[in-house]
């Protein structure tokens, strides 16, 4: 794996528009091999139905619970925990970079797939969305909103910053620092900001104004080192029960730092306040909604 990293890097850290793109796909396949499985165990080939035949050979998408016991998703997680390997790192590094070259629009298609790769590198190594609590990182994503941006750009962004302050409370303090707030409702607001980036804007409104739930405390402290499932078992995530059920790992005694996450927080009824502030008016209908509608499948409600 670490040599199709390397790969990949070399191409990622390109200044040809042409390698970088190469780089994407490639960091796209290796994601795909860990999502998903191979094709099913060869069969006798039906000669009435070609089309169920080509069906079986499709490789089909792993359920969460099927990770737990995949040595390809463990050797991953485990690079990622080192910087060398860091896979989110990389891409951000190759984003800043498209973002300054491409004011022209020439890179924008490259610039949503290195999003989507962010989104999916951040599902599968939750610790990784610890780079996003520095400043310089959220301010990227702050300034692919901006009006001069494609709304493909804006739309993905969107997705990328919800996929960022999931469960990192200390993410959304920082977005709250930068205006972030200011950012997305001043999108929202606007009369140039067309109906598919307004529907994603509601969608983050949503989120934001959910319950936080901390998850993952210290992972700043274990980017840099290898970590197993004990890491993880901290972590009311999905993802987190997976390695649970798996056996094996670390016990207790690793729970300082729990603190300072739970510190973190804010109530629901503090974040109505600071989107009231922009969205006077606004906010009782979004939680009118939420409660409602249950969007996200109730799972945030």
């Amino acid at each position: 794996m670490e040599s199709l990293l390397s790969l990949a890097f070399d191409n990622l850290s390109s200044f040809d528009g042409g390698k970088i793109k190469k780089g994407l796909k490639q960091v796209e396949g290796l994601l795909a091999q860990i999502c998903l499985s191979g094709p099913t165990s060869p069969r006798k080939q039906n000669a009435a139905d070609p089309g169920r035949n080509r069906d079986r050979d499709q490789p089909s998408r792993k359920v969460l619970a099927d990770l737990s016991g995949d040595p390809a998703f463990r050797e991953f997680f485990k690079l990622q925990e080192g910087f060398e390997w860091n896979i989110a790192q990389r891409l951000l590094t190759t984003l800043d970079w498209l973002v300054v070259r491409g004011g022209d629009g020439q890179y924008d298609l490259l610039i949503v797939n290195a999003l989507d790769l962010i989104q999916g590198v951040l599902l599968l190594h939750p610790p990784s969305k610890v780079l996003f609590s520095r400043s310089i990182h959220m301010n990227l994503l702050l300034d692919l909103l901006e009006p001069i941006n494609c709304p493909a750009i804006q739309s993905a962004t969107i997705i990328t910053l919800v996929v960022a302050l999931l469960d990192r409370p200390q993410n959304t303090r920082v977005f709250e620092q930068l205006d972030g707030l200011l950012t997305v409702t001043s999108l929202f607001k606007s009369r140039e900001t067309g109906r598919e980036v307004k529907f994603r804007l509601t969608e983050f409104l949503y989120f934001y104004l959910t319950p936080e739930t901390p998850s993952i405390p210290r992972a700043e402290a274990r980017m840099s080192a290898v970590a197993g499932p004990g890491l993880l078992q901290r972590s009311p995530s999905k993802l987190a029960k997976v390695f649970c059920a798996g056996g094996g790992g670390a016990g207790g005694g690793h729970g300082e730092g729990a603190g300072s996450e739970s510190d973190a927080t804010l109530s629901v009824e503090a974040k109505k306040q600071f989107v009231d502030r922009y969205l006077p008016g606004v906010v009782d209908e979004l939680l009118k909604d939420l409660d409602t509608y249950k969007p996200f499948g109730g799972v945030l409600s």
